[in-house]
């Protein structure tokens, strides 16, 4: 018998998505920060601070949508509860940010304003290593990490499965946020954290640090991105997506879809913390409300808007939806959840796969 051969590995882009990435690049690279810095405010092609900030946010909700579609779109795993490590690792960045302040709080001192209102004398143990950067960088990953696999461990060991498994999440992170309104806790309470002034030393209300984190951030999604098309395209993407399909006969096959499941939501729960450090700086605020959980809701609806296990779909699917947000939140703010509602209702019940799936068959009929 001859043996079985492998498929090919897909190549991570074919030529048409290298020239499209090489485009975003450019986009986020050069040409936002000199219509930002360079042209005149007055100019029809000026890019505004308004927006730099606006599609810098964006740009981080897309990648906790991308994050969403590894685990929901390519294994089939729902989550409700993904703006839990969104949050941790906004505040590990917000921890950093407030050591940055120094003496110049409202209160003068070395401790935050929050704690000397609170008449705390010490910084709390976990706040130990906040005023370093290498250390913030460290547990921006590590925390929402860690938090994910211990989780992640025991629901999956004990074949928690659909909808059970999207509720307990929600029960995580609304637990979570209900913990980090209390004062003891040394997170702020209801209002978390704010007043930022610098990060390495360097004042952040400026043009030029708002466009590079602006830069950093438009980057840091263009790798995720490579990231997780490498990842679909491997031997341990092809198991995912069985997982997602037949879990029982992938478990007949000789496969653990345990190591599998943790990996991927691992990685996922780690690639939405770094999300919330890039957003934190950017938007000047942290504050357990990012934990509710209309806002892990508002994540799987970018990747079902989007369509998911298409990558590209939740990126597209978050600046739909966000920059709706932004729109009918000022011009109509009493409507926007009713328009949420119906705009995910409406996709699952004319659009299953999405844009980016419309645009596929679009694409099919006009051939």
């Amino acid at each position: 018998m001859n043996p079985v051969s492998l498929p090919t590995p897909a190549p991570l882009l074919g030529r048409k998505g290298w020239a499209a990435f090489l485009v975003a690049m450019i986009i986020v690279c050069a040409v936002a920060p000199v219509l930002n810095l360079l042209v005149p405010a007055g100019s029809l092609f000026h890019l505004s601070d308004y927006g730099v900030g606006l599609l810098g946010r964006i740009m981080c909700y897309a990648i906790c949508a991308l994050a969403m579609d590894l685990i929901w779109g390519f294994t089939g795993i729902l989550s409700l509860g993904h703006g839990l490590f969104f949050a941790i690792g906004g505040y590990a960045m917000g921890m950093y940010l407030m050591r940055q302040i120094g003496l110049e709080g409202n209160y003068k001192s070395a401790l935050p304003d929050f704690m000397v209102f609170l008449d705390w004398k010490t910084l709390p143990w976990h706040w130990t290593f906040s005023d370093s950067f290498i250390a913030t960088l460290f547990l921006i990953i590590a925390a929402p990490g860690i938090v994910a696999l211990v989780f992640g461990y025991f629901a999956f060991r004990s074949r928690i499965k659909g909808v059970y498994f999207s509720i307990i999440t929600q029960a995580m992170t609304f637990a979570a946020m209900l913990l980090f309104f209390r004062n003891e806790t040394g997170f702020g309470g209801n209002n978390g954290f704010t007043d930022f002034k610098r990060i390495l030393d360097i004042p952040i209300a400026t043009p030029q640090m708002r466009m590079t984190l602006f830069v950093l951030t438009g980057l840091t999604l263009l790798g995720f991105f490579l990231l997780a098309r490498w990842l679909i395209n491997s031997k341990f993407g092809r198991v995912l997506q069985a997982v997602r399909d037949a879990e029982t006969r992938v478990m007949f096959s000789g496969y653990n879809p345990l190591g599998y499941k943790l990996t991927i939501w691992t990685i996922s729960a780690m690639m939405c913390g770094v999300a919330g450090a890039l957003y934190v700086p950017q938007v000047g605020i942290i504050n357990p409300s990012e934990m509710s959980p209309a806002n892990s809701i508002e994540i799987a609806i970018w990747a079902a808007v989007g369509g998911r296990a298409t990558l590209i779909g939740p990126i597209l699917g978050a600046f739909i939806v966000s920059g709706a947000k932004s729109w009918l939140t000022v011009a109509y703010p009493e409507f926007w959840l009713y328009f949420l509602g119906a705009l995910f209702i409406g996709v699952t019940l004319f659009l299953p796969d999405g844009v980016v799936g419309l645009i596929k068959k679009l694409k099919g009929g006009a051939q």
